[in-house]
């Protein structure tokens, strides 16, 4: 008899870098991630579907890296990128034959298939349409696709109720092109939660809505959220194992509380619940399960005979290492062999998947209600982090698949068979730093929020001024929308905070802004030259995204009764 459900819930995000340069920061970000996570993944699903496996996934696709997977400059360069590991791994094969290194030549050999099947699955399988392939797994019951905010913006730190609300729009318009329906589930940016919450405005007070009430408009009916935003009290797993002393602190608001809905005495991530009104629904994310993965002292990618991500080959670029042991340094990283990582393999997907059962059981044993599992990761963890994870993932759904006492489930399908019967009202959060939003707003990048929500206040200006335009004025304020979200982006924030990419991100969002004010400038001009159009053009033809933007999406808000 099943007694709980489990699904994958998988957030596949990457900044904005269509055309903007290689190595190493740039759109081989796209390029990596797709040959090494994205066409995995899609060949370990294809392969169950043949092998006739009823398995099920949620999987999220922003919808900023569902424009640029689907556009036809970043897919000839993703082909070059290949092509260009092939040619390596054949360098690779002739120099270790020559230098009689028979374990590297195994291993360059083991590349040189794996990188040609990448391609060929590429190419033929999947026709050069990563895109499409997800969305016919989706049409066949398979998978669910979730979408999120465009540029997936931090949300909780948008002044404008018009951003939020423009930025799920514009969201939702580029899923329905791109996947022939509208979404019904959608992951919020970092997990970034904003609840409602009274503001006094020029002695006027009255209610922001929480992130829900955007969701309950655009039809969208189920979000997730981190563990501790669900079940109260202190951050835990992946937002625990970060935590930054007092710069983690959650701002603190008038949230509004619930009005005729009394709080569940108690809060599980096994369960969905309402948010305010029975209308949404949150899923926690379940700590337990994730954690397997996430933890760096004691989840599986840290398994010794799994591939090292940190050492190179110093001509190649390919990986023929292995973790070997625990804070080993680099220089005494033994060979990679991927019989023995496929042994782990085995082993860890058979220990997590009788960890569900227990977990289910356990649940269902001490409550008699039917709970869900949503172990939800980055997509890109899996493949690009952890070289094993999508071929785990695999025999974890083979192995599910066929479990007496588990059901293989996506979100919204949870929540149509379950839907809840609880109310809560969720704090601020994240699954950032601390469960707050440190990573985003901090000493390094409090400089980018003023001019934000300036641009914010500018756009809501504009659509007042140009409540119908046409021809000119309308290209240009689209345009102008278009930067508007691709400054607003949480990656800029993030990589100047980690310091992955600083100076990339900081140009970036800087580029953004003046291209917006640009265009802004000339929109209030009320005079757009030839000269004026062509800007718009020239700057449309170097990020090529959702061209059926409408920049009404971004009308003033404040104020206005949900």
């Amino acid at each position: 008899m099943k007694v709980g459900g489990f699904t994958f819930v998988l957030h596949s995000h990457l900044p904005y870098c269509r055309n903007a340069g290689r190595w190493p920061h740039g759109e081989e970000w796209l390029h990596e991630a797709a040959s090494e996570t994205y066409i995995p993944l899609l060949d370990a699903l294809y392969d169950l579907k043949q092998e006739g496996c009823p398995f099920k996934l949620t999987l999220g696709i922003s919808p900023v890296l569902v424009e640029q997977l689907a556009d036809s400059l970043v897919i000839d360069h993703m082909a070059a990128f290949i092509e260009d590991k092939i040619r390596r791994a054949q360098k690779d094969v002739s120099r270790f034959e020559k230098a009689g290194e028979g374990h590297l030549l195994y291993l360059a050999q083991f590349y040189l298939d794996r990188y040609q099947h990448i391609l060929n699955s590429f190419n033929e399988r999947f026709s050069r349409n990563i895109i499409s392939a997800f969305k016919q797994l989706q049409d066949e019951g398979h998978i669910e696709i979730t979408t999120s905010a465009a540029t997936h913006a931090y949300l909780p730190l948008l002044e404008r109720d018009s951003s939020i609300y423009g930025q799920l729009k514009v969201g939702k318009e580029s899923y329905r092109r791109h996947f022939g329906i509208a979404p019904s589930s959608v992951w919020l940016p970092e997990c970034g939660y904003r609840p409602a919450y009274y503001v006094d405005s020029q002695g006027k007070r009255y209610v922001k809505p929480g992130v829900e009430s955007f969701l309950s408009q655009l039809g969208m009916s189920c979000f997730f959220a981190e563990t501790h935003t669900v079940e109260g009290g202190e951050p835990v797993g992946k937002a625990r194992e970060e935590v930054i002393g007092p710069y983690a602190s959650i701002p603190r608001r008038y949230v509004v509380p619930l009005a005729q809905y009394p709080e569940p005495t108690q809060r599980t991530t096994y369960l969905p619940y309402w948010v305010q009104t029975p209308e949404v629904a949150v899923i926690g994310r379940d700590n337990r399960t994730s954690m397997q993965v996430w933890s760096a002292e004691w989840g599986y990618p840290g398994d010794f005979y799994y591939r090292e991500f940190h050492k190179k080959d110093g001509i190649s670029g390919l990986h023929y290492w292995k973790i070997t042991g625990a804070k080993l340094d680099l220089a005494y990283k033994e060979y990679y062999d991927p019989y023995w990582a496929g042994q782990r393999v085995a082993e860890h997907s058979s220990h997590y998947a009788h960890l569900v059962d227990e977990l289910v059981t356990n649940f269902y044993q001490e409550t008699g209600k039917f709970g869900i599992i949503a172990a939800a990761y980055d997509t890109e963890l899996f493949g690009h982090w952890w070289f094993e994870g999508v071929d785990w993932i695999k025999e974890v759904l083979r192995q599910l698949s066929g479990s007496e006492l588990v059901e293989l489930t996506t979100a919204s399908e949870f929540i149509k068979k379950h839907p809840p019967e609880d109310v809560l009202a969720l704090p601020e959060s994240s699954w950032g730093l601390g469960g707050g939003h440190f990573t985003w707003q901090n000493a390094d990048t409090d400089w980018i929020w003023p001019i934000i929500h300036s641009a914010e206040v500018r756009m809501e200006k504009l659509v007042a001024k140009y409540p119908k335009a046409n021809r000119a004025i309308k290209e240009i304020l689209n345009q102008a929308a278009r930067e508007l979200i691709l400054l607003q982006s949480s990656d800029w924030p993030f990589l100047i905070t980690t310091g992955q990419a600083r100076f990339y991100a900081e140009n970036r969002f800087l580029e953004h802004v003046k291209r917006f004010q640009q265009l802004a400038d000339i929109a209030e001009s009320g005079k757009p030259d030839e000269a004026a159009l062509a800007l718009c053009h020239q700057l449309w033809e170097l990020d090529k995204i959702f061209p059926d933007i409408d920049y009404r999406s971004f009308a003033e808000r404040e104020g206005q009764t949900p």
